[in-house]
């Protein structure tokens, strides 16, 4: 197997267990509000809040990624599961990238340097694995 092609399969792997298992952990109350700051000041989530409690919430907001990360899985077998993945984990990572700028003191500052909750960052990682793989199932 070509490195090119081993580092795109390991990608999208490692992309699919972390989607599927911060999905699966979206089903606990500790998950349900630990996502409910982020959320709440989102300018694209916000509105969820208005029409379902803050565990239905986050109920969805795993069974988004746990589809999504399926989906990427499939990918490997099924060019139209990969277009779809793709696209899905294009919105769920360009989302949480956006919390970056709407949640209210995320920012935080150690000796100057400027720091935030660094689980956000390795959101840039797997948006460019959503990029590699639509690119890859695109028609």
């Amino acid at each position: 197997m070509k490195i090119q092609k081993m580092g795109y399969a390991i990608g999208v792997i490692a992309t699919s267990v972390v989607l599927l298992w911060i999905g699966i952990l979206k089903f606990t109350a500790a998950e349900a509000a630990g996502i409910k700051p982020l959320v709440e000041h989102s300018f694209l989530m916000s509105w969820m809040y208005k029409i379902a409690s803050v565990n239905i919430v986050s109920i969805l907001i795993g069974l988004f990624e746990i589809v999504t990360g399926l989906l990427l899985l499939l990918s490997f077998r099924i060019k139209i599961a990969g277009k779809i993945g793709g696209y899905l984990a294009l919105v769920i990572f360009l989302t949480t990238i956006s919390f970056l700028v709407t949640t209210p003191g995320i920012w935080k500052k150690v000796e100057f340097v400027p720091v935030t909750d660094f689980f956000i960052l390795k959101d840039l990682a797997f948006l460019a694995i959503a990029l590699q793989v639509i690119e890859r199932h695109s028609d």
